[in-house]
């Protein structure tokens, strides 16, 4: 029955093959499918055996400080011999409760080549904060790399290796043409063990999974694993069409829910790290949120869409050209902007210094305005710049990288608050910072921070040093973002 079966499949897959090479094929119930799609081969071995070559393992290590438990036996409290065994072990340089010591740590992931000269893409969390970077190839060899650049909010890097001959590489391809239901096959190192190659289908396009302001993963049932970040997934034209970089699992192991950084999101940055070392995008200005039913209703809008605009930047673009708290978005450089979370990507894409048409709803009709963009980089260094420098007493030293500050009458007013809103305000946030890769953005709110409620930055200070005193790596903030409530492990980073 079950050679039956697989006879079976083999001859579809065959048929639709040669129906494909001649345009469309029959679907179901008259539809046809466009010369693009393909179907699953009898076999993926071709495909792995032509594309694994240019896929790279990558091993990092780095000196961190650890805070080291002590050796003491567990002894009732209060006990007279406590004082004894700490005293011990410090004279035999063991270390007692709460020392930090410094230990190499280690981590594993995947990468592809690009270029056959020595360019190579993988995330920026497998390498962020490294001290050294291996690339690993297929065949044995090992060479060391250096960082071109990074982008924490697409959690992209670029690598450059000095191979001895021309390297296998692969190129990106058309992701925005993929569709769910189409075949890609991943490759990458998951848990250390090698090359591994895995296959499955498209489950779900332009995911939003909170991993930072420009979601729009490829989710696929492709297993993805531990170490596979950073790897490529591929069409079945072997296309780079997204970057591995994330998994939903309870355990750690695949449970068919992976996500891909798609290629139209991933190739305009890595051209960016690879011209300047760095990200140049567009800047408009404005704080955001969703327009809802009856949001829309209450704007005499015929349907929600678009971005309601809560906020303008005092002296940004959006200011220049007179936008104003209330307008709704719903035009940017003459693509209709569908959702909030559609125009930060838009304005993130657009050359800067551009003179761009933005149509807006204000007052129930439509307005144009022409706004020259200003570069996100510069504003979020200047933001973040005159949080440090600020002396107004409601302040606090940088904590976890964010600036932080006492909700007042002004934030209400510049963040469009609500009179109930009650934390910490996230004046600005480090670009550079773990803080920033978890979404966490200026105009947030800190509600608790391991599950205790805060109103100052000195509640927030003083608790993420008593979690840091138990030797805590994260800690748990809950956040109000627009109103929306949701926990963010945020890392304690360590001071330079």
């Amino acid at each position: 029955m079950g050679l039956s079966l697989l006879a079976k499949q083999s001859f579809r897959a065959a048929i639709l093959s040669s129906a494909l090479s001649i345009g469309v094929v029959a679907g179901v119930a008259g539809t046809s499918v466009p010369a693009y799609a393909k179907a699953a081969p009898a076999s993926f071995a071709d495909l792995a055996e032509r594309l694994s070559p240019a896929v790279v393992n990558i091993s990092t290590s780095q000196m961190a400080e650890t805070r080291r438990s002590g050796l003491s036996p567990r002894l009732p409290e209060g006990s007279p011999f406590g004082e004894f065994f700490d005293e011990f072990l410090d004279r035999q340089g063991q270390g007692g409760k709460g020392q930090s010591v410094p230990r190499k740590v280690q981590s594993l992931g995947s990468g592809f080549v690009i270029d056959a000269k020595g360019i190579i893409i993988t995330n920026n969390h497998v390498v962020a904060k490294a001290d050294e970077i291996m690339v690993n190839f297929p065949d044995g060899t090992k060479l060391p790399a250096e960082v071109i650049g990074t982008d924490p909010k697409t959690d992209i890097a670029v690598l450059k290796v000095k191979p001895e001959s021309d390297l296998v590489a692969v190129k990106f391809g058309k992701s925005e043409k993929s569709r769910v239901g189409d075949w890609v096959v991943a490759i990458g190192n998951p848990f250390g063990l090698g090359g591994t190659v895995t296959a499955g289908i498209i489950s779900a396009i332009n995911r939003d999974i909170n991993a930072g302001p420009y979601d729009d993963f490829i989710q696929t049932d492709a297993s993805i694993n531990r170490g596979n970040s950073g790897g490529p997934l591929f069409n079945m034209d072997g296309d780079v069409i997204g970057v591995n970089t994330a998994i939903i699992s309870p355990s750690g192991g695949s449970i068919g829910i992976g996500f891909s950084v798609p290629a139209a999101t991933a190739v305009p940055v890595i051209e960016q790290l690879q011209s300047f070392g760095e990200t140049r995008r567009g800047w408009l200005g404005v704080k955001i949120q969703g327009v809802t039913d009856e949001i829309a209703e209450g704007l005499g809008m015929d349907e929600a869409m678009g971005a309601l605009v809560a906020g303008v930047t005092e002296g940004g673009p959006a200011a220049d050209a007179k936008l104003e708290s209330g307008d709704v978005i719903v035009e940017f450089d003459g693509r209709d902007v569908p959702e909030m979370r559609d125009l930060p990507r838009m304005v993130a894409e657009t050359e800067i210094g551009r003179d761009v048409v933005v149509v807006v709803v204000r007052d129930g009709e439509r307005k144009k305005l022409s706004v020259t963009l200003g570069r996100l980089e510069e504003a979020e260094e200047k933001e973040l710049a005159d949080a440090k420098d600020s002396t107004d007493d409601k302040g606090a030293p940088i904590t976890l990288g964010m600036s932080l500050s006492t909700i007042d009458d002004e934030a209400r007013r510049r963040f469009s608050m609500d009179e109930d809103t009650k934390g910490v305000l996230v004046d600005a946030v480090d670009p550079a910072s773990f803080a920033a890769t978890q979404g966490l953005r200026a105009g947030d709110v800190i509600v608790e921070v391991a599950k205790e409620a805060v109103s100052t930055p000195a509640e927030v200070k003083k608790i993420v040093a008593e979690q840091t005193e138990k030797g805590r790596k994260s800690v748990l903030l809950l956040v109000s973002s627009t109103g929306d409530m949701r926990f963010v492990a945020v890392r304690i980073e360590e001071k330079k």
